[in-house]
């Protein structure tokens, strides 16, 4: 698994660095399809929805929403977790929403960019 937002990235443990904004991407969208989550769940559903090609490292997780509750795009409140233990569940604000909708076209123009380079050859550029 690759490590999302791990601070120790080498070239010889292979662990590659996520982009500045992804994490809260990744978490902006699960809240958004999954609706409330605690930080745990959050991290657990990205891993599962990379196919477990991701590992959540969860004091980068941690700032992560933090950054984005002070920042209005997502609320918390404190609940019950599904083993009965006391965690802060995170949700979606109609900022975060809109939030979401840019990020995703932002990502989303930069991966067309992306892949106009990999299928480039060089007699297009001429």
């Amino acid at each position: 698994m690759t490590p999302v937002g791990n601070p120790k990235s080498d070239s010889m443990t292979e662990k590659a660095d996520v982009l500045q904004g992804t994490l809260a991407l990744m978490a902006l969208k699960t809240l958004d399809v999954l609706g409330p989550l605690h930080g745990y769940g959050i991290a657990r559903r990205i891993e599962q929805i990379s196919g477990d090609l991701l590992a959540v490292n969860q004091g980068t997780l941690y700032p992560v929403l933090l950054k984005l509750e002070q920042e209005g795009a997502i609320s918390s409140e404190w609940g019950a977790s599904e083993n009965n233990r006391r965690a802060r569940f995170y949700r979606l604000t109609r900022s975060g929403r809109k939030l979401l909708e840019t990020e995703t076209r932002d990502w989303e123009q930069t991966a067309a960019i992306i892949a106009r380079f990999f299928a480039a050859k060089a007699e297009d550029l001429t």
